[in-house]
């Protein structure tokens, strides 16, 4: 390819919208060019490093037996209506009506499609397991689109889906394909990318992984054990504190004033944010009603526990007077306003604590739970912290990272064979409902982390398995005759070898030449120029500055060659 003919214009300048420099390269370096809010068009260089992507996929997904399958972006409502996602999923779903009136959505996942497409197939026993994947067209109407191809609206993702008769069997394909990810990632170049323990959310499901990139530029927290292998989502993280025991001490009832934040009640009080308990509301989407969560002052609630606890969605809750809540000391004893009250984990056991006296202007001092709110129900609900406990090796270890998710798989149980009536029949004549799994990676985003994993001030540095290009041919002076010659024999020797070269005979500046492979990233650069050819030799250099040789021009193509293939 000659770089002369290939579409997209490259720049210095950093787009003003580009938060992340992943995104600022790819629109720099003529990858991709904005259309819409979360939507974009994708030039050469990004398409050949999403295919290249999608080829390691299907190689690792045949490699454990997937069949590669395609299902329609456009699918009616009415086999999302049986799974029950139609009315439960919200706004990010693209949902619209065709010239006869009929309800369809644009698929942003494909369970529903995926047994919609066996159900009548895998009616007997002897027809499991089996997995189907497809590399499709996503559609999210996603809030808050961010960082390029990180965070859009339309995304290419392959999905997988299993179907097994037992959980045993569904356990075993699940660890043959968390081992097929980690190959994946690692072929992709970033073998640096770590499964965490995650919360299913919309999907379902008993247990799930998602697969991080640990950068500052992402948007998931990730809580690490520094001393064992415990890693988890923070939505999923558990939350473990040590007994909140601050001695004996009575109930007593004190004027706090115009104090109701937790900050200002304990600086009145000379106390820590940890000697107190406090209420954080929320309310019902569905029916407004309040759910109060009262936890240790110096925690946060983890949303996430808390809507999977109650199964429905919740919002701040907007406190009045008709509530007969007191806002700001609001505490668990005499509690007699109509809502549902939550206990944390991190209250259990507690001794002589501050809390609400739910009393405009009044607190507590030496709420002890067991004495004074007896029968009280703990529930893991908080954030977990740094410094915390783990779960795993107890020892107060826990670190928080940042991390982009760039995969996940789910245990899905009988969710969605349960709810689209898909059974089969057992060794016994019985009818069973399948096991199903499910296994996702974002094409884009992917190439978007590596990106954002490899790359310096002048550009992306792609591994030499997703590149673009093998080779970055530069000819600099393409006015001088020997070594336009020479270049141009190069070049054809190194097509006819198979080899991917991305040829740059403009005449144009040095600066401009090697500007535009820095941000064409490919590993392998090789400089052609009337200096070089006085010395009776090529430049060789890799676009991590891991080398950079000079070799007579007899043994160009050879040492070339040979680089390629290391």
């Amino acid at each position: 390819m000659k770089l002369e003919k290939l579409v997209g214009d490259r720049f210095k300048e950093r787009p003003s919208e580009c938060l992340v420099d992943s995104h600022a390269l790819m629109l720099r370096g003529g990858y991709m060019k904005f259309v819409a809010s979360g939507i974009f068009s994708q030039y050469m260089p990004l398409r050949r490093v999403c295919r290249k992507i999608e080829q390691i996929i299907r190689e690792e997904m045949d490699r454990i037996d997937g069949q590669e399958v395609l299902f329609p972006v456009v699918m009616p409502a009415s086999i999302w209506q049986e799974s029950g996602r139609y009315s439960s999923i919200g706004a990010e779903m693209f949902r619209f009506k065709d010239r006869n009136g009929a309800d369809l959505v644009l698929g942003m996942t494909h369970e529903e499609a995926a047994v919609q497409l066996v159900r009548e197939y895998a009616n007997t026993y002897n027809k499991y397991p089996f997995m189907i994947y497809q590399i499709q067209t996503k559609e999210r109407d996603e809030a808050r689109p961010r960082g390029g191809l990180i965070r859009v609206r339309e995304f290419t993702m392959k999905d997988g889906y299993s179907f097994h008769t037992s959980q045993e069997d569904l356990e075993q394909y699940y660890d043959k394909c968390h081992k097929a990810y980690e190959r994946i990632y690692a072929r992709a170049g970033v073998p640096e990318v770590i499964s965490v323990k995650s919360d299913s959310g919309m999907m379902g499901g008993s247990v799930s992984h998602e697969f991080m990139l640990l950068t500052p530029i992402g948007e998931d927290s990730i809580v690490i054990c520094g001393e064992c292998d415990y890693r988890s989502n923070m939505e999923a993280a558990d939350s473990i504190t040590e007994i909140s025991d601050y001695g004996d001490a009575p109930l007593t009832k004190v004027k706090t004033g115009d104090a109701h934040t937790i900050e200002e009640v304990c600086a009145l009080l000379k106390a820590e944010a940890k000697q107190s308990c406090k209420a954080v509301m929320y309310q019902k989407n569905a029916d407004d009603s309040y759910v109060i969560i009262f936890l240790r002052g110096d925690l946060d609630v983890n949303e996430t526990k808390l809507t999977n606890l109650l199964g429905c969605d919740v919002h701040p809750a907007a406190v009045d007077e008709k509530s007969g809540i007191a806002a700001g000391c609001t505490g668990p004893v005499n509690f007699t306003a109509k809502a549902t009250l939550l206990f944390d984990k991190s209250l259990k056991g507690a001794k002589n604590l501050i809390c609400g006296a739910n009393e405009d202007g009044y607190h507590y001092t030496g709420l002890t739970m067991e004495r004074d709110v007896p029968g009280a129900e703990y529930n893991d609900l908080a954030k977990a912290v740094e410094g915390g406990i783990c779960p795993v090796c107890g020892k107060h270890s826990l670190k928080i990272s940042r991390g982009v998710e760039v995969g996940n798989i789910f245990m899905l149980g009988t969710k969605y064979t349960k709810a689209m009536g898909m059974q089969y029949t057992d060794a016994n004549g019985e009818l069973q409902y399948p096991i199903m799994g499910c296994y996702g990676i974002g094409v884009g985003r992917l190439a978007a982390s590596v990106c954002e994993a490899h790359h310096d001030e002048f550009g992306p540095i792609w591994p030499k398995s997703i590149a673009p290009w093998q080779v970055h041919l530069c000819c600099l002076r393409a006015d001088d005759e020997e070594t336009h010659a020479y270049a141009n024999e190069l070049y054809k020797k190194l097509e006819d070898a198979g080899i991917e070269v991305i040829y740059d005979d403009r005449n144009v500046s040095a600066g401009i030449m090697f500007s535009d492979a820095d941000l064409l990233g490919i590993p392998l650069r090789v400089i052609v120029s009337p200096r070089n050819m006085k010395e009776g030799a090529v430049e060789l250099a890799a676009r991590d500055k891991s080398f950079r040789d000079k070799i007579p021009v007899e043994e160009a193509f050879d040492q070339i060659v040979k680089r390629v293939k290391e």
